[in-house]
């Protein structure tokens, strides 16, 4: 008998999964399951705790799935992916495997992994790699002379060309597989690594994420360029922590908004559109670290950015992951961080401009907390989003762009409902004083149990210019 093994890393599903589909096309096969962490690789990648525990919580919803369709999960733990590597192998010979199936990861750490597998077992197992994780798999949206897009609106372009081409269809979950024996469900011992409690704003399960993303492209999608941008309001999908370790694909969240609004396409000025915009920005930085590795080393793509002379300086760095500033909506949306594991996808661009341009503090410390910190970390996504505002990346924000804190904050939050959520400190300030509260207790002469702002935005503006500037004259010829 054929023997068939899904080896199961960021796809923690059933449905629409593209190695575990084509494992079980073969009725005859004997179909086995497998993941390995790896909490010394996790350690190395900053992934934080309560994402370590959203996939435990899933990978034991999957092994009671798999179990249903009498396909066993085997569970393995191991220090690093050079010992993942040697267990995988060993378990191959042991179990006799004809074919390892696989959704490829775009990382160069796990492409490594891969591609040493694949040696390592090429004598005895035929290994299947899936484009499993994108809509359209890197290297094939590319310009005219064949390489990848540095800007993103022609990237789109040509990335919506494509995918109006492409077979995106999801694949159903598997049926339960012709043998007669019962899958025993033994206890999946928690990794060795610290988990966090994930909280209720996140259900578990494949079941609760598709509920999630029927309602928001039923209920709220349409209204989703009105309110995206305003953190006390809920008007964003909330599914990137399902994507994040593959309880839901991009195919599914597509179809589904095709289903309920099947103008999207067409009506590039509706909600539903901005949504699939937000979707592509996700192809793009994951197409991006497959074009440039070094990305996946904390390199910045412009290359002159690496001049700037950041200051070091570590209590207004704590300052910053505390939540302690003095800015309310940068401390609301940090403490949101700390409490949650999630941020509201305007507060990231907030708090990623304060850290580089108010406080001139190295953008790679900041991706390195929030990788600690999010539920929904990913490493093309946060990379990208962090080298946009930081604007050391590839289709940057100009160096010149600096939000100011305080009007972002009147802006985005005017009543101030989700600096109080999170600020309870500042709950008896009024409105129209929210956003500069010092001035406000000033007047009424009296002391706010709230920090002083850690910086004077103006001040800071003009040295985070000049520390760029200087950096782009240092880095062109003299003479």
């Amino acid at each position: 008998m054929t023997t068939h093994l899904v080896w199961f890393r960021n796809d923690l599903r059933m449905t629409d999964n593209r190695a575990l589909h084509a494992a079980c096309e073969d009725p005859q096969a004997r179909v086995m399951a497998v993941f390995i962490a790896t909490p010394e690789q996790w350690k190395q990648h900053e992934m934080a705790p309560r994402q370590a525990a959203f996939i435990y919580q899933h990978l034991q919803t999957l092994q009671h799935s798999l179990a249903e369709r009498r396909i066993p999960l085997h569970y393995h733990q191991c220090d690093d992916f050079v010992d993942s590597v040697n267990w995988l192998k060993a378990f191959c010979a042991s179990e006799k495997v004809d074919a390892l199936f696989y959704n490829k990861q775009y990382e160069i750490n796990e492409r490594l992994r891969d591609d040493a597998l694949e040696k390592a077992v090429s004598s005895d197992v035929l290994c299947h790699a899936f484009d499993d994780s994108l809509l359209l798999p890197p290297g094939s949206v590319t310009t005219g002379e064949g390489s990848m897009y540095k800007v993103y609106t022609p990237f789109r372009r040509a990335f919506l060309d494509r995918l109006t081409e492409s077979d995106s269809r999801s694949l159903p979950a598997p049926k339960a597989r012709n043998t007669q024996n019962d899958v025993s469900l033994h206890r999946l011992t928690p990794f060795d690594f610290p988990q966090q409690s994930v909280g209720e704003d996140f259900p578990v399960g494949e079941e609760a994420a598709r509920d999630r993303l029927r309602t928001f492209c039923r209920e709220t999608v349409q209204d989703y360029l009105g309110q995206r941008d305003l953190p006390a309001e809920d008007g964003t999908s909330l599914l990137s922590p399902y994507l994040a370790i593959g309880v839901l694909s991009p195919r599914q969240c597509f179809n589904r908004l095709r289903t309920e609004c099947p103008d999207v396409l067409e009506r590039r000025d509706g909600g539903a559109f901005g949504w699939l915009n937000e979707l592509i920005w996700r192809e793009f930085y994951r197409h991006l670290l497959v074009a440039w590795p070094k990305l996946c080393k904390h390199q910045p793509f412009i290359e002159w950015t690496d001049n700037v002379s950041w200051r070091h300086a570590p209590q207004d760095l704590q300052a910053w992951k505390e939540g302690k500033t003095g800015y309310p909506i940068v401390d609301a949306a940090m403490r949101q961080l700390n409490d949650t594991g999630w941020m509201h996808n305007r507060l990231r661009m907030i708090v990623a401009s304060f850290l580089v341009k108010d406080l001139l503090i190295d953008w790679r410390e900041g991706e390195r907390y929030f990788m600690s910190q999010l539920l929904d970390g990913d490493l093309a996504a946060n990379n990208g989003g962090w080298q946009w505002a930081a604007s050391t990346g590839t289709d940057a924000a100009p160096y010149f762009r600096i939000f100011n804190p305080t009007t972002q904050g009147e802006r985005f939050d005017t009543a101030g409902r989700f600096i109080k959520t999170w600020v309870p400190e500042l709950s008896h300030v009024p409105e129209k004083a929210i956003h500069q509260p010092h001035r406000w207790a000033e007047k009424q002469q009296c002391v706010l149990d709230y920090p002083a702002p850690v910086i004077d935005h103006s001040l800071a503006r003009k040295e985070t210019l000049a520390a760029f500037e200087s950096a782009k004259r240092r880095n062109q010829p003299t003479g």
